[in-house]
């Protein structure tokens, strides 16, 4: 090719290229008119206000709710035991010869029965066993809350990650197009070849493939984030600058002890296995002595046969009785039976606890380390991609200046996308880790609502 052509060629391909970022400008405007359409009657939903969407309308949230509310009715039934209960009721009927009883009382029109528990030792326990297993219900309710702030956060920063990637795959593939075009026009031309073609269809796919896979994570994590908040998938427009920043991470920091201390689940665990020593106490001291109340009064009939077997003018139709039932065991292998099962379960529930304490300081010890090394694969990929941006924009500059070739860009710009994902992986990953360790140590609600730690009302409240 002489000089002329080649003067010719290049002013051909400035007048292209110019071409080429005209249609760029009018692709990028075009879809982000039509972005600003389409959300144009969505609601803002800041990571806050869904996160405390989700915990009003969360299933699993009111599920364990339910929980507290059937341990604290289960506490109130054994303390109630002391509380003397009145049933009033009727035992007519027909008496033939001595008028026997019905249901362990005499025949009468009215009958009145009271009765409570006034000493019983056992009772005592399965009180307070009853009042701790209260205690760890409320405790693996929060577990759940920690839970749902835990999946709302994930799923809010993971759909902002793609949504953030669906635009730039939307500017890439215009680029990728018209990357396409120009080596076709060049192929015409008889300037590059087949393969050269080929490579650039390659990038379009590969651009298409990225946004099918961001497209249908997206939908997914969309309709997730309206199942845990109850908003409708079309109205849901997420704010990613509401989403915190991380706290920072301190090298000296003893996270296991830290999650050990302030788990709820732990917590819960060893509150449970103390709920089922107080058990098989109470099933030991059900062979002690016991001492109820009780009273009774009945209004009898005269027609059923008392006058006949009570002297003439001693029948009297009110009777009352009033006074305290002692219990004393004296033999029961049944009982011994009972109270070595609830000590097998007392002695389960402690080394399940003791389980459950070694296993989350284990995983606790690898999410501080997986965090670690994921900050520093962060740290790599970020700079990795912004050397490939730096490339990026200095094959850009070498074109526009007719000192590059549209194949260099076109590396370059692959390069950086790549690097671009890698990079927005990454940075995901090491805030799914991080989330994973603020939750274990317990400081995913402080992280997440910072304007109310401790905003969550019990159920229920102890007397």
């Amino acid at each position: 090719m002489g000089a002329r052509d080649k003067i010719s060629f290049h002013l051909e391909k400035g007048q292209r290229l110019s071409r080429l970022l005209a249609l760029r400008a009018a692709f990028t405007l075009a879809f982000a008119g039509t972005l600003a359409a389409a959300t144009a009657y969505a609601e803002s939903l800041p990571m806050e206000r869904a996160i405390r969407l989700a915990l009003s309308h969360s299933t699993t949230s009111l599920i364990a709710h339910a929980d507290v509310q059937r341990a604290f009715a289960s506490f109130h039934e054994a303390r109630d035991a002391y509380i003397p209960q009145l049933v009033i009721g009727s035992g007519l009927g027909w008496t033939y010869g001595y008028p026997l009883s019905i249901e362990g009382s005499a025949p009468a029109l009215v009958n009145a029965v009271t009765q409570s528990t006034v000493f019983n030792s056992s009772q005592k326990q399965f009180v307070n066993a009853a009042k701790t297993e209260w205690a760890v219900a409320e405790l693996h309710d929060k577990d759940q809350r920690n839970a749902v702030i835990q999946d709302v956060a994930l799923t809010y920063a993971e759909l902002a990650k793609w949504e953030s990637r669906l635009e730039r795959l939307q500017r890439e593939e215009n680029e990728a197009k018209q990357m396409e075009y120009a080596v076709s026009e060049r192929l015409q031309a008889g300037v590059d070849s087949a393969v050269d073609l080929n490579k650039g269809k390659l990038t379009v796919a590969r651009v298409r493939l990225h946004r099918a896979e961001a497209r249908g994570s997206s939908d997914v994590l969309r309709r997730h984030l309206s199942n845990l908040t109850g908003l409708p998938v079309s109205s849901i427009e997420l704010v990613p600058d509401s989403i915190p920043g991380l706290p920072p991470m301190l090298a000296g920091d003893d996270l296991p002890a830290k999650a050990i201390a302030s788990s709820p689940a732990l917590i819960a665990a060893d509150k449970h296995s103390l709920a089922e020593s107080m058990r098989a106490l109470a099933e030991h001291r059900a062979q002690y002595p016991s001492l109820d109340f009780s009273a009774q009064y009945a209004r009898f009939s005269t027609f059923n046969n008392y006058t006949r077997y009570f002297p003439a003018g001693t029948f009297q139709r009110d009777n009352a009785t009033i006074g305290f039932a002692l219990k004393i065991p004296v033999f029961s292998p049944s009982q011994r039976a009972r109270a070595a099962s609830a000590d097998a379960e007392a002695l389960k529930a402690k080394k399940q606890a003791e389980a459950s304490r070694n296993q989350l300081a284990e995983e606790t010890l690898k999410l501080q380390r997986a965090a670690e090394q994921m900050e520093a694969a962060r740290d790599v990929a970020q700079l990795e991609y912004q050397l490939a941006q730096s490339g990026l924009e200095a094959a850009q500059t070498r074109v526009e200046s007719n000192t590059g070739t549209l194949h260099e860009l076109s590396d370059a710009r692959v390069q950086a996308a790549e690097r671009y994902l890698l990079y927005q992986d990454t940075e995901f990953e090491y805030r799914r880790v991080r989330l994973n360790l603020l939750r274990a140590t317990g400081e995913i609600e402080a992280w997440a609502l910072p304007a109310a730690p401790s905003d969550h009302t019990p159920t229920a409240k102890k007397p």
